[in-house]
């Protein structure tokens, strides 16, 4: 019989294995297609959309760091175009997840994500979250409110900014490893027009739809980086 420690170093190795298989697009996660609004086929078209819109925000924003006092402008209005598709994201795969849990067979039949990137999910969203919050506070309060100590800890003191910083460090991790796993599969769904199951077409119903929401995500976007830009301008050099 295998031990224990046998049966634990398995598990991990096929997990490690499920999610390099789909990571690198040797494996491809059935999501079937259903009328309207195009079912988990159409749910994991509008999520990898939105998850290359944060993609590239994310690595425009990080060029900002370079300078970000210089550029905090930039920085600012960046960091507030990030936020709805943010949101349209975990909403999209919130949704799948509670689609999932509620028996629909449909996405059932879709499956969940392998086990590693299933576990690293929660932290994306919480370290995205507080990530893009914290900053949009930081705005708001301005820098002399922002910079004020909230408490001390092993002698070190706490305010906002270092609070934004900590969310900073924890998402650059997740959120780098997330995009290891999910880049060639989002690539692959969009750019690449794959079809979603073999021998099917790449049309999935609900394309107008999902073209809304993405609209609707850009017009929000817009509003809140103008807005978030001209709420405080203590930050600015």
């Amino acid at each position: 019989m295998r031990s224990t420690h046998e049966e634990s170093r398995g598990a991990l190795q096929d997990a490690l294995r499920a999610t390099l298989m789909e990571a690198t697009g040797r494996e491809v996660r059935e999501n079937p297609v259903r009328p309207g609004s195009g079912g988990p086929a159409g749910n994991a078209l509008l999520t990898a959309w939105t998850a290359l819109v944060l993609l590239a925000l994310s690595a425009a924003e990080l060029l900002t760091l370079f300078d970000v006092r210089g550029l905090i402008t930039w920085h600012v209005a960046l960091g507030a175009l990030l936020v709805p598709p943010a949101l349209m994201k975990t909403a999209s795969t919130g949704w799948r997840m509670v689609r999932y849990y509620a028996g629909e067979t449909s996405y059932r039949q879709a499956g969940p994500p392998p086990l590693v990137l299933r576990l690293l999910g929660p932290l994306v969203v919480a370290s995205t979250l507080g990530l893009l919050g914290t900053g949009v506070l930081l705005v708001l309060l301005g820098e002399d409110r922002s910079r004020q100590s909230l408490l001390t800890m092993a002698g070190l003191r706490v305010d906002w900014v270092s609070v934004h910083q900590g969310f900073f460090a924890v998402w650059a991790v997740a959120a780098g490893l997330h995009v290891l796993g999910r880049l060639v599969p989002a690539l692959r769904a969009t750019v690449l027009r794959a079809p979603v199951l073999p021998g099917s077409v790449a049309v999935v119903p609900g394309r107008w739809a999902r073209i809304l929401w993405m609209v609707v995500m850009v017009a929000v976007a817009a509003a809140l980086a103008v807005a978030l830009v001209h709420a405080d301008g203590s930050w600015a050099t």
